[in-house]
């Protein structure tokens, strides 16, 4: 369905982070020969480690080669109570309390490695809440700016109903709100996801009906552009133009663009529209990077 990208694009490697103290897990790709332009920082959503930005199941998948390609670092993060923190982390961390722990992993991140005009944050559904919530602190005010799919401020379905014992909400299996079609994915998608997949932390899980009520103050404090993606078989959230207009009059951001991908699910970037979403993704970080330089 999609030719096979060069193998010789640059390959992530396994790192550690020290967010004052508590060690996160992370995926980074670097541009090879050149500083990079920027630091991509990919943000998974609930259930997902970092893998889910280097799909596993076809090379065009990957966020964290193209990008380094195109000469961005771009650095894929276990949030915590995910990866390497789930043993000190097993309930995890409420959403404020990874805000902190995000901004103090960069912070390390940034000591270490060349950053560019740095951190543009790319983040999926439940990281899409925690990169709103990073950029609306004081120091989210120093990012270039936010790339967020899968992620409203208006929920499809009921939340409260929000796992039962048999992996279903209301009757609807999960696995039809977070994939959509099958055939949006290559061949072995499922099976090579498997690693990729962890249950989410009890203390976020909790917090998951409270983001309508969370998100205007979230969005009111913005200071820097973003850009939100919805999925063509977006199920989990409402993504209609009313919508979409009542986030826009809540957002302060500078900027605010809205997107559709077509011939893909919630899990845009484990899908074969991945590649298509990841250019148009990196393409905002360009126009976020020329933003800055013009304001200097």
């Amino acid at each position: 369905m999609t030719e096979p990208i060069n193998s010789a694009a640059p390959q992530p490697r396994d790192i550690v982070l020290d967010a004052d103290g508590v060690q996160l897990s992370a995926l980074l790709a670097e541009p090879e020969h050149l500083p990079p332009r920027a630091v991509v920082v990919a943000v998974p959503g609930g259930g997902m480690k970092a893998g889910y930005f280097h799909g596993p199941a076809h090379p065009s998948l990957s966020l964290l080669s193209l990008g380094a390609r195109l000469g961005f670092t771009v650095l894929a993060v276990d949030r915590p109570g995910y990866g390497l923190s789930a043993g000190r982390l097993p309930e995890g961390m409420a959403l404020a309390e990874q805000s902190a722990t995000l901004h103090a992993a960069l912070s390390d991140f940034a000591l270490r490695h060349q950053t560019g005009a740095g951190f543009f944050l790319v983040a999926h559904s439940y990281g899409g809440k925690l990169a709103l919530t990073a950029a609306a602190d004081k120091r989210g005010a120093d990012l270039l700016g936010l790339d967020i799919s899968g992620i409203s401020h208006r929920y499809a379905v009921d939340v409260s109903q929000l796992p039962d014992g048999e992996g279903a909400l209301n009757g609807v299996r999960l696995g039809s709100l977070n994939w959509g079609p099958l055939r949006l994915y290559p061949p072995d998608t499922f099976r090579l996801a498997e690693p990729l997949v962890s249950p989410m932390p009890v203390r976020e899980a909790r917090e998951l009906r409270n983001w309508p009520d969370v998100f205007p103050s979230v969005a009111a404090r913005l200071q820097v552009p973003v850009r939100f993606t919805y999925a063509e078989h977006e199920r989990w959230w409402h993504h209609d133009e009313e919508t979409l207009e009542s986030m826009r009059t809540l957002l302060a951001a500078p900027r605010i663009l809205f997107d559709r991908q077509q011939s893909a699910g919630h899990n845009i970037s484990l899908g074969w529209a991945a590649r298509s979403y990841h250019l148009k993704t990196l393409a905002f970080a360009e126009e976020c990077l020329l933003t800055r330089q013009l304001a200097r």
